[in-house]
């Protein structure tokens, strides 16, 4: 292992400005989820995402285990609930934000920027994680964008560019 070069992807990769994410599931009447970033579209025919999903995490064995899952975009004032989910106990986490379940159980952030709600559909391991393709089966969005960003260690918000004179 070269750690000099796994410093320095740490370091590139904190300069990647992402879309914060909660990425949630239930199984067997158990939920969990955890803040993610490491989400993008896949196709639009049919609409799809991935999710990366480190394989010693709790999250990794439940997303194996249950056919759904859901990425939930977080709405800027929704910073203190990624916080929770990044950090606190998992049994902790569903106590913040204003939580949900669609009718097939999979829980989702009311309010949040957009719930993206799939059916897993493959599951390739790579290194450390695992990426879970998920066939979008429902989309719940809020009216007003102004999705959380993630960007050196720090949370911000998006803001057009002045035209330049």
């Amino acid at each position: 292992m070269d750690h000099a070069l796994n410093e320095s992807f740490r370091s590139a990769m904190r300069r990647f400005t992402a879309t914060v994410t909660i990425i949630s599931a239930a199984h067997q009447g158990e939920r969990h989820g955890m803040t993610a970033t490491a989400v993008t579209s896949v196709s639009i025919a049919p609409p799809s995402l991935l999710v990366c999903v480190n394989r010693a995490g709790r999250l990794h064995d439940m997303m194996s285990a249950c056919r759904r899952f859901c990425v939930n975009v977080l709405h800027a004032e929704q910073c203190g609930v990624s916080r929770v989910f990044a950090q606190a106990d998992s049994t902790e986490r569903f106590a913040h934000g204003d939580w949900r379940e669609n009718p097939q159980g999979v829980p989702y952030l009311q309010g949040a920027q957009v719930s993206i709600f799939c059916r897993r559909n493959a599951v390739v391991p790579y290194g450390s994680h695992g990426v879970f393709f998920g066939d979008v089966e429902q989309i719940e969005q809020r009216d007003d964008i102004s999705p959380l960003l993630y960007q050196n260690g720090g949370y911000g918000t998006y803001g057009p560019l002045r035209a330049a004179s």
